[in-house]
């Protein structure tokens, strides 16, 4: 302890005394104060504040931000492009639209001068059917091919004849008739039975003549049913028709045409109203002196007038001969069975028989002295 003797004590050095002496002189109602309460963690003090979230963002809404920005930056690329692409494809359509254009005026074009050009070829090869066949070759071509075509319905006729064949008593040869030119011959008075056009008394019949040339001439069928002429028919093709109907009274020659064709589709016009009138009464015997005519006669009925092998033979529509005497028998007998003989004389006959003339339908195309040959070949 200190001494007495000492004026100013020391104090005391140990701080921890004077607290443990602090506590012990505090009174007691200190001790009895409760604890503090605890702080409300809801409170606003208890959240970090707004500057610390802003300083610190969140990494997945960055990546998020990032990848939308990179979206948008490729579909407005996408967009560009397209718009450049459209653009494009406009002007590449409308440079195809005026080539497309451009090409199909040119094909118009040269259309227009092919169909004119066949037009023109159409109108001269006309022209020549209506005077000569053009070249020698044609010419030789059409003499062979008639002349098979005449071999092969002969044979098959000749065939079909000899089954039908009748053994008879061989009878006197006759003497041969006389001849003479179309010009000579004066068609002698027609037998009762038989349409005769040129009377007043069939006036009737001469309208559905009229009527029927006039429908071959205007309006022509090329489809039409068989014994029907199917091709074009002139004014000058009507004009002869009209002629031996009208003012020969079906009995007499015209002068040939020029050609064998244009002779035939004459006749193809005859043989069709005749057909129209008669029906399958009517029995067309066609006169020539040589094979390939006949097979020219075939070719150019059966064009004309739409028929087929099946209608040539001895019994049936249409007959091909090449003697006077064995068309005059054929008709002698298609008389008395009561049917019609329409006799046609190809132009290669200088003379007719007179054994023709008897019968009541017959034409001859009489040749052109201008064209005649010494060798007997007509020319087209």
């Amino acid at each position: 302890m200190y001494s007495e003797d000492s004026p100013n004590p020391e104090p005391n050095q140990n701080p921890n005394l004077d607290k443990l002496e602090q506590t012990e002189n505090q009174p007691t109602d200190v001790l009895d104060q409760s604890p503090p309460e605890p702080e409300n963690v809801n409170s606003p003090a208890s959240f970090p504040p707004q500057e610390n979230i802003q300083q610190n963002p969140n990494p997945e809404l960055i990546r998020t931000e990032a990848e939308l920005k990179q979206k948008i930056a490729d579909l407005e690329n996408t967009y560009h492009q397209l718009q450049a692409q459209l653009n494009s494809t406009h002007v590449a359509m409308g440079r195809l639209v005026e080539e497309s254009l451009s090409e199909l005026e040119q094909r118009k074009q040269a259309l227009q001068i092919a169909v004119e050009q066949l037009e023109r070829r159409q109108e001269r090869i006309r022209k020549e059917m209506r005077t000569t066949f053009s070249g020698a070759s044609q010419d030789l071509a059409v003499r062979v091919q008639g002349f098979k075509d005449y071999l092969t319905g002969s044979l098959q006729d000749l065939v079909i004849a000899a089954e039908q064949l009748q053994l008879v008593p061989v009878a006197k040869p006759t003497p041969e008739p006389e001849r003479v030119t179309p010009k000579e011959v004066q068609p002698p008075q027609p037998e009762t039975g038989t349409l005769q056009f040129a009377q007043q008394q069939f006036q009737e019949t001469s309208r559905k003549i009229r009527r029927f040339i006039d429908q071959y001439r205007t309006k022509p069928d090329y489809y039409g049913p068989p014994w029907q002429l199917r091709r074009t028919f002139e004014p000058v093709h009507a004009e002869r028709v009209s002629t031996w109907f009208f003012e020969q009274g079906g009995r007499g020659a015209l002068r040939t045409m020029g050609s064998r064709l244009q002779n035939i589709l004459v006749a193809s016009a005859i043989i069709s109203i005749m057909n129209e009138l008669y029906g399958d009464r009517l029995r067309v015997l066609v006169l020539a002196n040589s094979p390939e005519r006949l097979g020219e006669w075939r070719r150019g009925l059966q064009d004309c007038l739409g028929i087929g092998r099946p209608d040539f033979g001895p019994d049936r529509g249409v007959v091909l001969f090449e003697t006077a005497e064995a068309i005059a028998q054929k008709a002698e007998r298609i008389v008395r069975g009561k049917e019609i003989p329409l006799i046609i004389v190809d132009d290669s006959e200088e003379q007719i028989s007179l054994a023709l003339l008897q019968f009541p339908y017959w034409l001859a195309f009489a040749p052109d002295p201008k064209t005649m040959r010494s060798n007997g070949f007509d020319d087209f």
